[in-house]
């Protein structure tokens, strides 16, 4: 699926593109049955270490994500398709599989970011899943954005300097529909031409005094959809106020050879039409990757993830 030209047009002037049935639905029943899987193995460890109750008969992903968001330890790490910003250790739990790498892979996806960037495309290691339980369910002290709402930010703000030129793109892709009311992304459009300085608190954000918020739209989308952000665009999440989750991948791609802004992480080559064989097609292998990432920035001293300062003007 390619985008047409009024298509690109209309991402470079508003900054952000939403578009429909991208992702499959072989890809997306794949993406449930793995992660169901994925719960079923954890949540048994989870009850042996006493942390949730005995399964019912029957109990299905979500009954036991609410066990799991009512137990008040961390559950989401062993779903997220990346590592933590800091304290890193060598058993750190993350998830890489053959249904996400079909995700991140998906030749739909890939058509729309070839649209945009070129051929040469590079998978960026800033990645994440992102499972938003109702936040009224949600313990006090969760303040992560992957799981309760998103602060303003821009995605170049979340890399390091090196990836400042690098010819990126965001696709937030809705494994569920994300509405209104269960925390769909809102942006300010068409300011997609400057850096803001940010504040780095409990997430990197763009403060009130620096932003004005008073443009800000949502932008739904149904499951299988996307939507495109360009790096520069300031985007946030709404507040899960619904009875359900709400789930999407939040995935960057970058023009090969140019810097992805987390060096420290692993990419691979997604798709290169000058070069096939160097696109990366084995599972296994990107798991291995992160692996052995994990295990060499464990025994490592800690590599900043962001820029900014936690004090000073940005944060006034």
């Amino acid at each position: 699926m390619t985008l047409d030209q009024s298509q690109i047009e209309r991402f470079h002037r508003e900054g952000v593109l939403v578009v429909e049935n991208v992702v499959g639905e072989s890809i997306l029943t794949g993406l449930w049955e793995e992660y169901s899987g994925r719960m079923d193995q954890l949540y048994a460890d989870w009850h042996a270490d006493g942390f949730v109750g005995q399964p019912r008969s029957g109990m299905d992903f979500w009954e036991k994500l609410d066990a799991c968001c009512a137990g008040g330890f961390d559950w989401f790490q062993s779903f997220d398709i990346s590592l933590p910003h800091a304290d890193i250790r060598a058993d750190t739990p993350m998830h890489f599989g053959p249904a996400v790498f079909n995700l991140v892979t998906c030749p739909g996806i890939l058509d729309v970011v070839e649209s945009l960037i070129g051929g040469e495309i590079t998978s960026n290691p800033i990645q994440h899943v992102r499972i938003k339980p109702p936040e009224r369910r949600v313990p006090g002290n969760e303040i992560r954005a992957h799981v309760v709402s998103t602060d303003w930010h821009q995605d170049r703000g979340v890399t390091l300097e090196s990836a400042d030129n690098t010819e990126m793109v965001t696709v937030w892709v809705a494994v569920t529909d994300a509405t209104v009311n269960n925390g769909c992304l809102q942006v300010i459009p068409r300011v997609n031409h400057e850096m803001f300085p940010h504040c780095q608190q409990s997430q990197p954000k763009i403060t009130d005094t620096i932003l004005s918020k008073e443009g800000a739209v949502p932008v739904p989308v149904g499951a299988g959809g996307i939507v495109l952000l360009h790096p520069l665009t300031p985007h946030a999440s709404l507040s899960n106020h619904s009875d359900g989750y709400r789930w999407s991948f939040d995935l960057r791609y970058n023009v090969t050879g140019q810097s992805t802004g987390r060096e420290q992480f692993p990419s691979f080559v997604a798709r290169s039409r000058s070069n096939p064989s160097a696109e990366l097609d084995s599972w296994q292998e990107w798991k291995g990757m992160w692996e052995a990432c994990r295990a060499n920035l464990a025994s490592a001293p800690h590599i900043p993830q962001h820029r900014w300062a936690s004090e000073g003007p940005a944060c006034a």
